[in-house]
């Protein structure tokens, strides 16, 4: 394993109740003293990032490294503390990202024009502004078409490609009623990319390995962000794909050839034919990985899923700190998201307890020598994606990756 990682300075859970007493209860509901010393971390951090906006990119719209971003996460600092400035705030960032879309086509939540009309319309929703909400759900809508039709070569992965559209459709129906978009808008959008991943494979001659395949610029991804294993995740949600039968027999055994992409450490590599061990990130590696693993134990109820989703927790609590810093995509926020996601599905407290522990060292922000990223206060690079975490630990039970889980 490469040393891309800081050395974990924190004792792991010892299963003591006293390891866990300052931090949250039996029930997993955080002490007041640990949950106030989050909030004035989020409060102290947001100040910090408000400044630093001032000399952000005007143009960048998008929700990875632009406004989007920082209106997406004073809406869940919205959910979260119900105060309406903050839902003020987030109208402020939107109001200028929808001035600056991208119009180049490019179609998905987090790099193109949908994450801004999806955002826009939960937005106005929620300030009751109804004609505009249902007018931004009118724009979004009109990509449809354009990504099942898969025009100008559109990938199928999470950033740029299909299932970064399909997000935008899942945020919507989240956030304003599970039926606002019809099932089976998403369904279609399934059926393409399977349709897209079976070509591929037999392209590739690995259907006997792996009925579906999928590239992003050649290069075939292991990882959430553009690979295989953000794909798969969302085509194994109950219905996404209408015909239950093509789960079974198409992406259960494709998802069976990521597992055996395994390290011996227990990560995944960022690309098939990678063999270097290097990277534990969201985007690459085993905390973005674990997403599709747990939705694979759901789905198909076999206990070898769970088994090496808790070894990709096993992995980012041993490298998941990493030199790049604490954002979401490739940092110490967007990892701690693996401990909150296996909370979820064991409710071991050992889960919760590493979350807190990955939370204290974002909250020593600045701390530790690490990378300044290029976008230094974005979502998903920089200080606005550590905020979202820290507000996200304080309900985990309700703790979802941003733009990502479902």
């Amino acid at each position: 394993m490469d040393t891309r990682a800081l050395r974990n300075p924190y004792h792991d859970y010892d299963g003591s109740p006293a390891s866990t007493q300052a931090l949250f209860d039996s029930q997993g509901k955080l002490t007041a003293e640990f949950a106030q010393r989050l909030s004035s971390k989020i409060s102290e951090l947001l100040a910090v990032m408000e400044n630093g906006l001032k000399s952000a990119d005007p143009r960048d719209c998008t929700t990875y490294t632009g406004w989007t971003g920082i209106a997406l996460l004073y809406l869940h600092l919205h959910s979260i503390f119900r105060d309406s400035s903050l839902l003020q705030k987030a109208l402020e960032h939107i109001s200028h990202a929808l001035k600056c879309l991208t119009r180049r086509h490019d179609v998905t939540f987090l790099c193109g024009d949908a994450g801004p009309l999806a955002v826009a319309a939960v937005v106005y929703y929620r300030l009751q502004r109804m004609q505009e909400a249902d007018e931004c759900l009118g724009r979004l809508l009109q990509y449809h078409q354009t990504v099942v039709n898969g025009s100008g070569g559109l990938p199928d992965e999470l950033l740029y490609g299909r299932m970064g559209y399909l997000y935008s459709l899942v945020f919507i129906n989240q956030q304003l009623g599970q039926d606002r978009i019809p099932l089976q808008y998403i369904q279609q959008i399934s059926e393409c990319v399977l349709a897209s991943g079976e070509h591929l494979s037999r392209k590739f001659r690995v259907q006997n390995h792996s009925p579906l395949m999928y590239e992003w610029y050649q290069e075939q991804y292991v990882g959430a962000a553009h690979g295989l294993a953000g794909i798969y995740y969302f085509l194994m949600q109950p219905g996404f794909v209408s015909a239950v039968e093509h789960v079974h027999r198409l992406v259960k055994p494709s998802v069976d050839h990521v597992c055996r992409l395994r390290f011996p450490s227990g990560n995944y590599p960022p690309c098939i034919g990678d063999d270097r061990d290097l990277l534990v990130h969201w985007c690459h590696g085993s905390p973005g990985v674990v997403y599709m693993l747990l939705q694979a134990y759901k789905a198909f109820g076999i206990p070898q899923y769970l088994e090496y989703a808790l070894q990709c927790g096993e992995v980012v609590w041993r490298w998941g700190l990493l030199k790049k810093g604490y954002g979401l995509c490739h940092g110490a926020a967007g990892n701690a998201y693996t401990f909150l996601a296996l909370y979820r599905q064991t409710q071991d407290p050992k889960h919760l307890y590493r979350a807190c522990m990955f939370a204290d060292w974002c909250m020593n922000y600045g701390r530790h020598g690490c990378r300044t990223p290029d976008t230094p206060f974005s979502l998903f690079e920089g200080m606005a994606g550590t905020i979202y975490f820290l507000a996200d630990l304080l309900q985990p039970a309700a703790a979802r990756f941003p733009a990502f889980e479902v």
